[in-house]
């Protein structure tokens, strides 16, 4: 009996994906959505997960490639629904399946915000909590390709890519930036990367940005900024708290070109030197983060002590923390 009922539910969904293919054949794009929705509602009862996801996919590229941008963005959606309920773990195979989807999306939707948001919270984990590392620079690939530097830049941040990062910085510089600003483009990026706790990413980027930029020459560099870069990436390797302290003295009338820079640094003190958290306004005067400095030194009861700067130093891997709004 029991095996009689599963044959005709395989009969009757091979039925309507027999009705959808003649649907396509014929247009009749609404009426093959409407059973792409069919089949997801039986599958999910039936808790068909993997074959749903096939479904789906496969429905959401097939509507799109018939320019139903809507309809295809609905399966989009929901095959990311599904990877959230079937507790599907995180792949490089579904990661590339999502980052398919979204390359194909129509940009001007509002369903593809939903889409990528849904696919970034689903690619989180308490490693992850910004999403995963992976997701993050394959969707950064995609803006990249659609000259969406803005967004592309925003997922590089959160991934492990720094030689993409480095690539396309260089690019959006080449096409769009101002010669004086050569140095501008590549700092705040190594500063926000060193304040989501990710040293190889900052180190990688910068470096890649350095060698493949034609107008860099280095190092040493010519411009100062770059050479502060350089030099605090090495302090921060070492904790050298001494270091860290030389080197924001030294390059202070650099370092005021853009007033960012004082809140970035105060957030580095903080992370790697083991500075104290100030009280400051954001972005006040360039004597409240030397103060937490001098504050920092005076805790110390030798020079010794004042290179290791305090406590365990993060690892230089890609682990994300909660510091989701740095760009």
């Amino acid at each position: 009996m029991a095996e009689g009922m599963a044959s005709r539910k395989v009969h009757g969904i091979q039925r309507v994906l027999v009705k959808i293919d003649n649907a396509i054949k014929n247009e009749n794009f609404y009426e093959a959505h409407q059973m792409y929705k069919t089949l997801y509602f039986r599958y999910l009862t039936q808790k068909r997960y993997s074959e749903l996801l096939d479904l789906l996919y496969d429905g959401a590229n097939l509507l799109i490639q018939h320019k139903q941008d809507t309809s295809g963005a609905d399966l989009a959606n929901l095959y990311i629904e599904v990877l959230v309920k079937s507790d599907t773990k995180q792949s490089e195979e579904v990661m590339a399946k999502i980052s398919s989807l979204l390359s194909i999306l129509n940009p001007d939707l509002p369903e593809r915000e939903n889409f990528l948001y849904s696919a970034v919270r689903w690619s989180s984990t308490p490693e992850h909590k910004l999403g995963h590392p992976k997701l993050h620079q394959m969707i950064a690939q995609v803006f990249w390709k659609e000259k969406n530097y803005t967004l592309a830049r925003r997922h590089f941040l959160r991934s492990c890519d720094g030689s993409g990062f480095g690539s396309m910085l260089v690019e959006v510089h080449q096409s769009s930036g101002y010669s004086s600003e050569v140095d501008l483009f590549i700092v705040q990026v190594v500063l926000q990367c060193l304040c989501l706790r990710n040293k190889a990413m900052a180190v990688i980027t910068f470096e890649c940005y350095t060698t493949e930029h034609p107008y860099i020459e280095g190092p040493p560099y010519l411009l100062p900024l770059l050479n502060f870069i350089s030099f605090l990436l090495k302090a921060v390797e070492s904790g050298a708290l001494s270091a860290f302290t030389i080197l924001c003295e030294e390059y202070a009338l650099s370092l005021k070109r853009d007033p960012s820079y004082l809140d970035y640094l105060e957030k580095i003190g903080q992370i790697f030197f083991g500075l104290p958290t100030s009280r400051r306004q954001p972005r006040s005067l360039f004597g409240n983060l030397f103060q937490s400095i001098l504050n920092g030194l005076g805790d110390s009861s030798s020079e010794t002590e004042t290179e290791v700067g305090g406590g365990d130093q993060p690892k230089s891997d890609c682990r994300q923390v909660t510091e989701s709004e740095l760009d």
